[in-house]
C-alpha cells in the first residue's frame, strides 16, 4: 500500500501540498473507513441470505415485506439499530464495556489487508501473510471476553469464557491445517500461495494432496469454532446464556458484534480459498475466463453458503463435545495429516507422485470402511425388544 501511494503521490507532485507522512496517514484512515463501510454492507447483504437460505431450507416463505422480494429489510434493520437506545448496565465497567464491540470488529477487519483478492490486488503485499492474518484475528478472542467481563452478568461472563476457551482450542488444529499447506508450498505470502495453484483444479493443493484434503476439512470445521456459527455457537448459546457475551448490548454495539461475525466468516473463507481452492485461479488452465477476483468471490460465496446451509442443519453441540472434538479428534488427525505433507515435501517431484497415489488409495479404502461400518450399524437385528 505504501509503496502504491509513493508513486501516486510522487506522479500528482503531491509533495508540494502536503508532507508525505501527513498525506500517507490521510489515505490510511480513508482505506479505514471504507473497509468498515464495506464490512457493514458485507453483514446487510449475509443476512439477508441468511434469512433467504434458512427459509428456503425449511420451506417457509421468508422476509417479503420490505421493499422486492423482502430485499429492504436488513436495510430497516439497519435503520432500527441505528435509531435504538444504547444501553449500559449499572455497575458495568463502561469504559471496557465500549472498547469490547471495536476491539472485535477491529479484528475483524484488520486480516482482510492481506488477502489477495486477484494478482496484484491486495493492499499489504506480506511475506507473511498468513501469520499476519491468524495473529490479527486472534484480536477477536480479547474482545468478547472483554464484552463478558465489563458487563458485570454472570451470563456474560460465562459467554465471554466460553469463548476465549473455544477459540484459544480451535485455533491450534486450525493452525495444523494452515501449516499442512505451508510445508508444500513453501511460502506464507497469500498472493504466492495463489500462484503455486495455477493450472486448473488438479493443481489446487486440495486435490493435490489427500493430507491437504484431510487438513481442509480440519480447517473448515476449526473455522465455523472460530466465528462461533452454528454448531459451535455455545458462546452466544440463547437457550443456555440468554444471548453470551453480548447479553448488556443493545443498538449499534450489538450491531457491530453481528457485523464482526460475518466478516469473520469472509476472512477464514478468504484464507481457505487462498490456501486449498486455487486462490483467484479458475478451474481451467490459463488464465481465468471471468478475472481472478470474481473467481475469488464466487469461490468465498459458495462456501458461505455451506457455513449457512450447516447452521440450520445441525444441531449445537455440548460444550464437553466440542472440546472433545478438538482435542481427541481434530489435534492427533491434524499432526497426522502435517506429518504426511511434510514427508511428501521431502521427498521431491518423483517421490511426491508415488507417495500421493499410495496416499490416495489408502485414504479411499478407509473411506470405504468407514462407509461399510455405518451401514452394517444400520442393519443391527433387534435384541430384547429394543431396536438397534
Amino acid at each position: 500500500m505504501q509503496g502504491m501511494y509513493e508513486t501516486l503521490f510522487a506522479a500528482l507532485g503531491a509533495e508540494r501540498v502536503v508532507p508525505f507522512s501527513v498525506g500517507f496517514a490521510v489515505l490510511v484512515v480513508v482505506f479505514a473507513l471504507f473497509a468498515a463501510i464495506m464490512g457493514a454492507v458485507v453483514a446487510l447483504i449475509m443476512v439477508l441470505a441468511e434469512r433467504k437460505i434458512s427459509a428456503d431450507i425449511q420451506e417457509r416463505i421468508g422476509p417479503n415485506r420490505v421493499g422486492p422480494m423482502g430485499f429492504f429489510q436488513t436495510v430497516a434493520d439497519a435503520v432500527k439499530l441505528l435509531t435504538k437506545e444504547n444501553v449500559l448496565p449499572r455497575k458495568a465497567d463502561s469504559i471496557l464495556h465500549y472498547c469490547a464491540p471495536t476491539l472485535v470488529f477491529t479484528g475483524g477487519l484488520l486480516p482482510v489487508a492481506a488477502i489477495a483478492w486477484s494478482n496484484g490486488i491486495v493492499v499489504a503485499d506480506l511475506n507473511i501473510g498468513v501469520l499476519y492474518v491468524v495473529g490479527t484475528a486472534s484480536l477477536g478472542v480479547i474482545g468478547r471476553l472483554m464484552a463478558g467481563w465489563a458487563s458485570n452478568n454472570k451470563w456474560s461472563l460465562l459467554g465471554g469464557m466460553r469463548a476465549a476457551g473455544q477459540m484459544i482450542s480451535y485455533e491450534i488444529p486450525n493452525s495444523i491445517a494452515i501449516l499442512s499447506v505451508i510445508v508444500l508450498a513453501g511460502t506464507l505470502n497469500l498472493q504466492e500461495l495463489s500462484e503455486a495453484q495455477k493450472g486448473g483444479i488438479h493443481q489446487w493443493f486440495v486435490f493435490r494432496s489427500p493430507f491437504a484434503f484431510v487438513a481442509c476439512l480440519i480447517y473448515l470445521v476449526s473455522s465455523l469454532a472460530e466465528v462461533n456459527r452454528t454448531p459451535f455457537d455455545l458462546p452466544e448459546a440463547e437457550s443456555e446464556l440468554v444471548s453470551g457475551y453480548h447479553t448488556e448490548y443493545s443498538g449499534i454495539r450489538w450491531a457491530i458484534f453481528m457485523m464482526s461475525e460475518y466478516i469473520g466468516m469472509v476472512v477464514v473463507n478468504a484464507v481457505a480459498v487462498a490456501l486449498f481452492f486455487g486462490g483467484w485461479n479458475g478451474g481451467l488452465p490459463g488464465e481465468p475466463l471471468l478475472g481472478g477476483w470474481i473467481w475469488y468471490l464466487l469461490k468465498i460465496a459458495a462456501l458461505m453458503y455451506c457455513q449457512v446451509w450447516v447452521r440450520f442443519v445441525l444441531p449445537r453441540l455440548r460444550i464437553d463435545q466440542l472440546m472433545s472434538l478438538c482435542w481427541n479428534n481434530l489435534v492427533p488427525l491434524g499432526f497426522l495429516a502435517l506429518l504426511g505433507a511434510s514427508v511428501q515435501a521431502l521427498l521431491g517431484p518423483t517421490g511426491q507422485h508415488v507417495m500421493m497415489v499410495a496416499a490416495w488409495l489408502t485414504f479411499g479404502g478407509f473411506v470405504t470402511l468407514l462407509f461399510a461400518a455405518v451401514l452394517k450399524t444400520r442393519h443391527v437385528p433387534a435384541q430384547d425388544g429394543i431396536p438397534r
